[in-house]
């Protein structure tokens, strides 16, 4: 009993940090199971608006409002931000608290400026365009959207902002690595989810 004790203690010893307990094991397991629960509410919003995305009502088309250099920018953005989140992750690996925030300030810094860029398309579109979330279907379907998404990249900012003031009141321990995985995976799936839309929603609504 003791010998097979010692094993998974040993096992443990091996594994990154943020797995070195059996509570962060079921805490990331957890957590995917919620990642599957949003891929599930982005699946449904996209659905929505591919069906309503013909639906203009007279109000302008995507072809008439998307441009496609704000949309690289934010696209560009986005993408950074994760591959420093990435970054982040290499130092956690390396247990650098120092590096480890580092990178996540530059990722929240990013983040502010995909918000800051995407405020400025939604103001543009509602306001110099005419083109509001009431004008037609296919408007709602994108304003919610991208809406839903930019709201989960804020949250973000707030989640890594917090784990940053933790990381440097206690350093990288079980809970903090497990932490920054776990906002790190987040990071990453807002980043997919992105890709998507950027896909989906705005290289078809420039082509059809």
């Amino acid at each position: 009993m003791a010998a097979s004790t010692l094993t998974e203690s040993e096992k443990r010893k091996n594994m990154p940090l943020e797995y070195s307990t059996e509570e962060g094991d079921l805490r990331i397991v957890g957590f995917w199971i919620f990642l599957a629960a949003e891929l599930v509410l982005f699946s449904t919003l996209f659905a929505t608006y591919l069906v309503l995305q013909s639906h203009t009502a007279g109000a302008p088309t995507a072809k008439d409002l998307f441009k496609i250099n704000p949309v690289m920018a934010e696209t560009i953005v986005l993408l950074v931000s994760s591959f420093t989140c990435g970054l982040g992750t290499l130092e956690l690996r390396r247990h650098n608290t120092k590096g480890l925030i580092a990178w996540l300030v530059v990722t929240v810094i990013l983040g502010l400026a995909f918000i800051g860029l995407e405020a400025n398309e939604f103001y543009s579109y509602a306001v110099h365009e005419g083109a509001p979330l009431s004008s037609s279907a296919f408007l709602s379907g994108f304003f919610i959207l991208l809406g839903t998404h930019g709201a989960h990249v804020t949250l973000g900012i707030f989640w890594v902002t917090a784990i940053i003031i933790q990381l440097a009141q206690r350093g990288i321990t079980a809970v903090t690595a497990r932490k920054a995985f776990m906002v790190g995976l987040y990071w990453h799936f807002l980043d997919v989810v992105w890709i998507f839309i950027f896909t989906a929603v705005y290289l078809t609504g420039l082509v059809i």
